[in-house]
């Protein structure tokens, strides 16, 4: 009897993500009312395992990329699939979660596992797991930056779909290419998509990811050496004192 051998397809498996002409929201209430989603036609596609979202802070990357996480099953919150960490009941902000409600996706397939992470809600996944019990964590026995380390070593050695908001914020340079080499092994593996919304030139530069530059009208490629934030840090470089003279005057 002939045996037949099941194949896993490599990433990207979300293939896509857009608004149709038809959706139903309100255009003039926010997130809608940012022209990236107001000027319809809103479309992003993903053709490598990593892609790597830069941007100014305002334009809605954070807002987008919570859309995303939603869309995929996660809480806008951050966590694992099924993960509640953050009891958003009476949150006054509206996030990603009105945006999801609008999203469609292309799966090639679709898969159930990954993780969402928010530097600004690990501390609470980071108890949750705790009170529930889980074996490895302790994440909030160390530094800030080495809790953020652990916890990606841990937790994105598993297959699926990892989306990470800023995960510099707490990482020095050095660990910022612990987390490079975090995602070199993630993307030796062939079983993992990520997707990243980073300020850091240092992440923008990770050898094969799809980069974008997310302005309020839209998203496009860009090079490395053409962002705002590697021009910025390239000056400072070169001059520090006259950089920090020249952005501070007034």
């Amino acid at each position: 009897m002939a045996r037949y051998q099941v194949k896993t397809l490599p990433p990207p498996y979300l293939r896509r993500v857009w608004i149709p002409d038809d959706a139903t929201h309100d255009r003039d209430a926010y997130p809608f009312c940012l022209p990236l989603f107001r000027e319809g036609g809103f479309e992003l596609a993903f053709d490598r395992p990593v892609t790597i979202v830069a941007g100014e802070n305002g334009v809605g990357k954070s807002t987008l990329l919570e859309g995303i996480a939603v869309l995929a099953g996660f809480d806008e919150s951050g966590g694992g699939p099924g993960y509640r960490a953050v009891d958003n009941a009476r949150a006054a902000e509206i996030g990603g979660g009105s945006v999801a409600r609008s999203l469609k996706a292309s799966w090639l397939p679709k898969v159930g596992g990954g993780w969402f992470f928010r530097a600004e809600s690990f501390f609470s996944v980071a108890r949750y797991l705790d009170e529930v019990g889980s074996p490895s964590a302790d994440f909030l026995s160390h530094s800030h930056g080495e809790g953020f380390i652990r916890f990606f070593e841990e937790r994105c050695a598993r297959p699926g779909l990892f989306i990470f908001d800023e995960p510099e914020s707490a990482l020095s340079p050095t660990r910022q290419f612990d987390f490079l080499k975090l995602l070199k092994r993630m993307e030796a593996g062939g079983r993992t998509q990520v997707v990243i919304v980073t300020h850091s030139p240092i992440i923008m530069a990770h050898p094969g990811a799809g980069l974008l530059r997310m302005t309020r009208h839209g998203l496009e490629p860009v090079a490395l050496q053409d962002t705002e934030h590697f021009r910025i840090m390239r000056q400072f470089v070169n001059d520090p004192g006259g950089m920090v003279e020249a952005m501070t005057e007034g």
